[in-house]
């Protein structure tokens, strides 16, 4: 039953509530969350974002969880990036002398090829994310929804004897 949930879940996310502005803005902040560090200041000025803006929280951990997994295999490129960013770029040399000596940059971890890299990184890729993202849901509302729900495995599923003992148990508060 957990992965019938967690795939409404999802369906939800994109078909219900908030509008796709909150949506997108959501899983951008998952994202800039999932791709760096967690324990690091960027980190927690991103939870604070998440906590205070008007995002949806299903967005941000679908996110987190899709792009924590990417990362995992990203890390050789974050890595390479971050070097080049550290040590190759000749210009920003001063700037990581100058940060180094502020009290409260080093809980940045910028020192850190794999945190700089990863975190420059999910900046980059946050505006097309948000945009592509907004996108989707979008089209999702608009035409692809419609589709899913013809499916014949979704039909089958929303019909199994399962599925209805589950949404009957569900809906008396047995599962939440």
């Amino acid at each position: 039953m957990f992965w019938l949930k967690l795939i409404k879940d999802i369906l939800a996310i994109f078909r219900e509530g908030q509008s796709p502005r909150q949506v997108a803005g959501g899983f951008m902040l998952g994202s800039l969350i999932g791709l760096s560090p967690v324990l690091t200041l960027q980190g927690a000025l991103v939870w604070f974002c998440v906590l205070i803006l008007n995002v949806n929280l299903g967005a941000v951990f679908l996110a987190l969880t899709l792009c924590a997994l990417l990362a995992w295999l990203a890390d050789p490129f974050f890595h390479w990036f971050g070097y080049q960013l550290l040590v190759n770029v000749d210009g920003l040399k001063g700037l990581w002398t100058a940060l180094y000596n502020i009290p409260i940059a080093p809980l940045t971890r910028f020192n850190n090829t794999v945190v700089l890299g990863s975190f420059v990184t999910a900046l980059i890729l946050a505006v097309p994310v948000y945009f592509g993202f907004k996108h989707l849901v979008i089209a999702y509302r608009k035409s692809i929804g419609a589709r899913v729900e013809k499916l014949k495995i979704y039909q089958v599923i929303k019909k199994s004897s399962l599925v209805r003992l589950y949404v009957k148990i569900r809906d008396l508060g047995g599962l939440s």
